[in-house]
């Protein structure tokens, strides 16, 4: 597997750890030890493919960070796992609410850390798309270039976001269990907290706007996109 990694941590002899660990599993990789170069590092190209990136930095906070990456044009799709020694889960939430892919506490295990970016790193390769509409209900989607309307404002998505709306919009009127959108979306084994997938929906929702409810809960079982659309909705 190959790919650029930008590593994002103030603590040098894990900085070197994670570049020597990365480089063997076959990923090229940068470093920086402030928020502000990372930024700065984001932006040249070639674009990192993903971020690991440190929640507290001496400059400002990897929250911070993920946030501005989310908010410019040329990062917004940039995968991003946060490494943090908060480990209580209204820190994993604040994570996941700014853009974060994944959330891994630290002290963490190299070999876990590695599986993780190559899950996230399998959800960015290009794979056999999904069969979804070019326009359902309100909704508009354009696959290729990874960008979605609600009537005619476009909504920013996450990659992450992006993948969950598609694989819901692809499976229309059948139920999706937690497990097996952690599985298909996020690329892993079931085992993360359903939290995680809770939380993502909510954000999506919060992003669909008037679309929302095309997103229905089926309490304790999960998730089913409408194939029920009302005139005008």
């Amino acid at each position: 597997m190959s790919g650029l990694i930008l590593i994002v941590e103030d603590e040098r002899d894990l900085v070197a750890t994670l570049e020597y660990n990365l480089e063997k599993e076959g990923f090229r990789t940068r470093s920086a030890y402030t928020g502000r170069n990372a930024l700065e590092i984001s932006v040249a190209d070639p674009v990192p493919d993903l971020v690991l990136l440190d929640l507290m930095l001496p400059d400002m906070s990897g929250t911070q960070v993920c946030q501005q990456l989310r908010a410019n044009a040329k990062t917004k799709s940039i995968a991003v796992i946060m490494m943090t020694a908060k480990s209580e889960e209204v820190d994993r939430v604040v994570g996941f609410e700014v853009g974060a892919d994944d959330y891994v506490t630290k002290p963490f295990s190299v070999r876990e850390l590695m599986l993780r970016v190559k899950a996230v790193m399998r959800r960015k390769a290009p794979t056999e798309q999904a069969v979804v509409p070019s326009s359902y209900g309100r909704l508009r989607v354009d696959m290729e270039g990874h960008r979605v309307w609600v009537d005619d404002g476009e909504i920013v998505l996450t990659a992450l976001e992006f993948r969950l709306l598609t694989t819901l919009i692809a499976r229309r009127g059948r139920v999706q269990t937690r497990d097996a959108l952690l599985l298909d979306v996020w690329g892993v084994q079931p085992g993360l907290t359903t939290r995680t997938v809770d939380t993502h929906v909510r954000r999506l929702r919060k992003k669909l706007g008037e679309a929302a409810d095309y997103v229905q809960t089926l309490r304790g079982v999960g998730y089913r996109f409408t194939t029920e659309l009302r005139e005008g909705a």
